[in-house]
């Protein structure tokens, strides 16, 4: 891609060493272009195709340039083995920079996007400095094509496989025995949304996963769950809500009657942003451009 994006230039690289022929212009915009992918690479720990892209087309983005180049200290945790977690994109990173703003903040994207673990490691993080008491984390049990009734076990046991991202992500971040003793001790809460009635929830992170499968009411219940120094994150991916075909979605309501509240954070994620396989990449590409032909 990048000896693609120079075809007046002569690059040849071996092991750690390029070496370019060619004008001078086009070398030296060639090393600022080189410059910006090592320090991307230095920040996020890895790149993809469409994040070359836009650095090798950056011309007058100055906001992405300066966001690269920034040298803030960028690592959100240390996870278990040693693991870095911080934010892979610019738009995780807007996440970050949100939450530290305001106190309620809307994260909205495809799948892929890191919407969750972002969520979950800010709480994290905001717990280990102790910001906050605790953890409360909660999602809709709507079922996707699937009857809940027919799962085996009990309403634990039904309800786990809902919350199965939220401790998958717990677990790249928290020791096992203690993430264990979080649990037990309520430190950290799993749960339903139905869970949530009546409660106020204060000195606490709370993330609302899904949110895109609330009804109206279930997500003005929650909102208006929140107390004294608490921060909420609510995630959602407004092209995959499995509510009835006639009820509509709590979030698209919610982002359009809160849009004009201050205090109140949104974050836009897009296929730019995925981090897993390419193909997740292409294929929400390929359905975006789907509906958009289907509207016409």
């Amino acid at each position: 891609m990048i000896q693609a994006h120079y075809p007046k230039l002569k690059i040849t690289a071996r092991g750690d060493n390029i070496t370019i022929h060619g004008e001078k212009d086009q070398i030296e915009d060639f090393e600022d272009k080189i410059d910006l992918i090592a320090r991307h690479l230095a920040k996020y720990n890895s790149i993809t195709e469409s994040q070359l892209e836009r650095i090798l087309n950056i011309n007058e983005n100055k906001s992405l340039r300066k966001d690269i180049e920034s040298s803030e200290d960028e690592i959100l945790v240390f996870g278990v083995s040693g693991m870095l977690i911080k934010p892979r994109t610019v738009n995780q990173r807007a996440m970050v920079q949100a939450v530290r703003k305001n106190d309620m903040l809307f994260a909205l994207g495809p799948a892929g996007t890191g919407k969750t673990y972002t969520a979950v490691a800010l709480a994290v993080q905001a717990l280990k400095s102790k910001e906050v008491r605790r953890i409360i984390l909660t999602r809709p049990a709507v079922e996707a094509g699937e009857n809940l009734g027919f799962l085996p076990g009990d309403l634990k046991e039904k309800l786990d496989p809902y919350l199965q991202p939220l401790y998958d992500a717990l677990r790249d971040m928290i020791p096992a025995e203690k993430l264990e003793y979080y649990i037990e001790t309520g430190v950290i809460q799993i749960a339903p949304l139905a869970f949530m009635r009546g409660r106020t929830l204060d000195h606490a992170f709370v993330i609302l996963d899904e949110a895109q499968n609330t009804t109206t009411a279930q997500m003005k219940m929650f909102l208006t769950r929140m107390g004294k120094s608490a921060k909420f994150i609510i995630t959602g991916d407004m092209s995959q809500v499995d509510l009835p075909r006639k009820q509509s979605s709590g979030l698209r309501e919610a982002v359009r009657i809160l849009d004009p509240i201050e205090g109140i954070s949104f974050v836009y994620l897009d296929e730019k942003d995925v981090i897993r396989h390419d193909l997740v990449k292409r294929i929400i590409g390929a359905y975006d451009q789907n509906t958009n032909s289907d509207s016409k």
